[in-house]
């Protein structure tokens, strides 16, 4: 089975302007060398907004901080006639490691289809950015018991037209719709149930190696109260952190879990 780094990547969603995303940086990188965090044991990433990301590359790279940073959306246009679109060449430029694809409020509210997110998906591979492709059920999908049908057909949708080389350098991330900023958390295992089916269809999509080469994370409500006991489940291999990440000390935390468990 492949050794995978665990990956905590704080979504800040649309909060913090390129000031506060600066002092955010410093104030997380600060916590995280208080605390001796070992970035080669755990990887640590920030999702900012567009406008965050120059400030950010500033001062990752004065600084040479351990933390990665990347991108909440990706256009799959390089170019062109695509008013408000961001081009994966303008964020390669500005040194993203990652792109989110395709969560859920990008498919609630601009109608983002897993044809798109494949194409997203595969825009940011092109350029040498790692996709975090989002999957994951709605209440009224999980109370039908259909959760897990419905996120390995999204899982299909999202790596139709991916190589095999392609699949094993992206991240995917589970994120039950009903526990993101809900307060609610999906017990380890209804995680590790639908993650290990994740697991499984990349093996048939592709192959065990494959399978085992890419992360899955879970999202939905990740606290540093949450994140030992998720990080136990053999399949879990880190968080897409929401509203916690906008809290330096707490976001360290959660980073942090490999210190408790």
């Amino acid at each position: 089975m492949a050794t995978r780094t665990p990956l905590i990547a704080g979504n800040w969603k649309l909060n913090l302007d390129h000031l506060e995303a600066v002092h955010q940086v410093q104030k997380l990188d600060f916590t995280l060398k208080d605390a001796k965090h070992d970035y080669e044991a755990v990887e640590v990433a920030v999702l900012a907004p567009f406008t965050d990301l120059r400030s950010i590359q500033t001062v990752v790279e004065a600084d040479g901080l351990g933390i990665k940073y990347g991108s909440q959306d990706i256009s799959q246009h390089i170019s062109g006639a695509y008013t408000g679109e961001i081009s994966p060449v303008f964020l390669k430029k500005l040194g993203v490691t990652y792109a989110a694809v395709g969560h859920s409020e990008r498919r609630q509210y601009h109608g983002e289809t897993d044809e798109l997110v494949a194409a997203k998906s595969k825009a940011a591979l092109d350029h040498g950015i790692v996709p975090i492709i989002c999957v994951g059920e709605g209440l009224d999908i999980r109370k039908a018991g259909n959760h897990v049908e419905y996120t390995l057909a999204q899982v299909d949708g999202a790596f139709a037209g991916l190589t095999a080389d392609e699949a094993a350098k992206t991240v995917v991330a589970y994120e039950p719709v009903w526990a993101i900023g809900t307060g609610e958390v999906a017990t380890p295992a209804d995680a590790q149930e639908v993650i290990g089916a994740i697991r499984g269809r990349l093996a048939e999509l592709y192959s065990a190696e494959v399978a085992d080469a890419v992360r899955v994370l879970y999202g939905g409500s990740v606290k540093s109260s949450s994140i030992v006991e998720l990080m136990a489940e053999k399949d879990i291999d880190g968080g897409l952190v929401g509203g916690a990440s906008l809290d330096a000390d707490e976001f360290a935390r959660i980073a942090s879990f490999y210190k408790v468990a």
